[in-house]
């Protein structure tokens, strides 16, 4: 089985994470701020990577610490239960609606860390969420989990539903790129990745 458990834990942050990519998405997310508890089991079930994601944070300081260094353990987690990513579609994307919203998400697990993140929200918190924290989070993902990474927030007013589309773009893209291909066989033209 596909899977990894990593901890971390810095001054700001404890963070424990455990990943299972062939367990149906199953979910059990605390990071202390719950619209990003949300985001992230959005991100589980709709991938079908089960995801547990325990968070202590420095919260009185504000929600940058613990949701940047979350993608950053995720990210990690994810690129070390993929192993050297044979074997694996290697790309997804998807275009996700959420009622007036809509965001599409294009991935490739290609070992060469990009994000370009297109879209902007209207207010400056979702509930105890700091909206700007969004491209941050999928920043720390992409890097650490070695994927070139597109999300775009194409339209919307609801900085909820914009948000809440994006992360399922993400899951839905991730979903398709880490289903098995031919056992052993790497998609590139190089070989490896």
């Amino acid at each position: 089985m596909r899977q990894a458990h990593l901890t971390r834990t810095t001054k700001e942050t404890d963070i424990q994470v455990t990943v299972k990519l062939d367990n149906m998405g199953t979910a059990n997310i605390s990071t202390g701020i719950g619209f990003f508890d949300h985001m992230l089991t959005a991100l589980s079930i709709h991938s079908g990577i089960s995801m547990d994601i325990q968070v202590k944070g420095d919260l009185h300081v504000d929600g940058h610490h613990t949701v940047e260094d979350t993608g950053i353990v995720l990210g990690q987690a994810l690129r070390q239960a993929l192993g050297d990513k044979s074997g694996i579609m290697r790309y997804g994307s998807a275009y996700i609606p959420m009622d007036e919203a809509l965001s599409f998400c294009a991935l490739d697990l290609s070992n060469r860390p990009f994000l370009v993140f297109q879209g902007s929200f209207t207010n400056a918190m979702i509930g105890q969420y700091d909206a700007c924290l969004t491209e941050e989070f999928f920043r720390a993902f992409a890097f650490n989990a070695g994927m070139t990474l597109h999300v775009n927030m194409c339209y919307g007013t609801n900085d909820h539903h914009k948000c809440e589309a994006a992360f399922k773009a993400v899951a839905h893209a991730l979903k398709m790129a880490i289903m098995p291909l031919e056992i052993g066989k790497t998609l590139s033209t190089k070989g490896v990745l």
